[in-house]
């Protein structure tokens, strides 16, 4: 495909950084690979992907010596080009998608491995939402609790909250424009959108849903294992 045939019909591609050991979930290896309703957890979200048309390919990211996609194949792209942190492994697998023929005006969807109870239409609300976006944008959710600052273990203030949302992912932007975005965060952003607004832009909030948390603590393996068993009745 040329650029100008791209900048007129950019495509979109998937982008799963799957390298993580999570150390917070107390499992005995990396959380993404424990089984969650039958199948390990990293398959329900590679699963709601395959399942969204538009995306041209999805691409995970592994650490070096990572043999679970040896043991059990997928369609999905696995590159074994895991960093020491987040954005690391996000800016490696940018990179191996512009090797496979990805261009900086195509879109990128990143979603973590562990937020495996994302839905196909979640990932099209997100999509149509942001396609003819100048910047892109993240799924997330408006704050329904109070809001509470500490300090020393005691209640410092209780803040405003009906201008904070909690960030999801996927989140989509402009292959070229994160690549930029990473690589002036160096490495430390905590998300994408994170990046993306440390260079002066304002990523569209597209409401997400509440059963789309990631999976990070031992509690969460329980009621990711109900939602799911509940879908499939």
């Amino acid at each position: 495909m040329s650029t100008s045939e791209s900048k007129s019909s950019p495509r979109f591609f998937a982008l799963v950084p799957c390298a993580g050991t999570g150390s917070r979930a107390g499992t005995n290896g990396p959380k993404q690979y424990e089984r969650i309703a039958g199948h390990p957890m990293v398959w329900h979200t590679l699963a709601a992907l395959a399942a969204v048309r538009r995306i041209a390919r999805t691409l995970v990211v592994v650490a070096p010596g990572d043999g679970f996609f040896e043991r059990n194949p997928t369609s999905a792209l696995v590159v074994p080009c895991g960093g020491p942190t987040r954005a690391a492994s996000v800016a490696n697998g940018l990179y191996e998608l512009t090797r496979v023929g990805a261009t900086h005006q195509d879109w990128v969807l990143v979603h973590d491995a562990a937020r495996c109870l994302i839905t196909p239409k979640q990932i099209d609300s997100l999509i149509d939402a942001c396609a003819h976006d100048e910047v892109g944008g993240l799924l997330a959710q408006k704050l329904s609790d109070t809001l509470k600052r500490e300090e020393g273990g005691r209640v410092a203030a209780t803040l405003e909250r009906d201008d904070k949302w909690l960030a999801q992912t996927p989140q989509m932007f402009r292959i070229g424009l994160l690549m930029q975005a990473l690589e002036r965060a160096g490495g430390q952003a905590t998300d994408e959108a994170s990046a993306v607004e440390a260079l002066g832009h304002r990523p569209l909030l597209v409401p997400g849903a509440t059963q789309n948390f990631k999976v990070t603590f031992p509690d969460d393996f329980a009621l990711a294992e109900a939602v799911l068993k509940g879908r499939a009745r």
